[in-house]
């Protein structure tokens, strides 16, 4: 089975958990959810300091997926000091069948974003500016911007098209090659 790897980075608060969610619930049955949080906080019950444990358990998790399963979407702050390297490892891994999708948002855009979500109450305004890390983009060519002016939808359908074209190029290869 040829696998697919989604990772979707940003700030706290910036929507990028609620969107992984719903990509899964699009994607169906098999798709692999990896989240940085899960893995992080629940699972392992580690600070997120340079080293930390869950790195190489993301990094391990994402891996079984390929051939595993058609998607593996892994989804999280993943900062770029700490997380970048890993993540070029996944997407060589994956043989560059990736899709990088960057949070590039504004932290009033942030606050607005979380401030509407049901995660309101777990952390506030003060959380937020401790955890600000502006314009941490891998860099990567292809990596996409989700920006202030796109809503949920807007993001959504980005991914759904990015994934749909891949879709139709390996169904016309398929084609092509009897």
């Amino acid at each position: 089975m040829e696998s697919t790897l989604i990772i979707i980075r940003g700030n706290s608060g910036s929507g990028k958990t609620t969107t992984a969610k719903y990509l899964q619930k699009y994607l169906g049955h098999g798709t692999l959810l990896v989240s940085q949080d899960t893995v992080r906080r629940d699972m392992l019950k580690v600070h997120d300091r340079d080293g930390n444990l869950s790195i190489d358990l993301i990094r391990q998790i994402a891996e079984y997926g390929k051939g595993t399963c058609e998607y593996v979407i892994v989804e999280g702050i993943l900062a770029k000091k700490r997380y970048g390297e890993m993540l070029l490892q996944l997407i060589n891994f994956f043989d560059h069948k990736a899709f990088t999708y960057y949070f590039d948002l504004s932290f009033a855009e942030t606050v607005r974003r979380h401030n509407a979500s049901p995660k309101k109450s777990d952390f506030g305004v003060d959380s937020l500016k401790r955890w600000w890390v502006a314009d941490d983009k891998l860099g990567l060519e292809g990596e996409a911007l989700i920006r202030d002016d796109m809503t949920e939808s807007d993001v959504f359908h980005l991914i759904t098209g990015h994934l749909s074209t891949v879709m139709e190029r390996s169904l016309d290869e398929e084609i092509n090659n009897g």
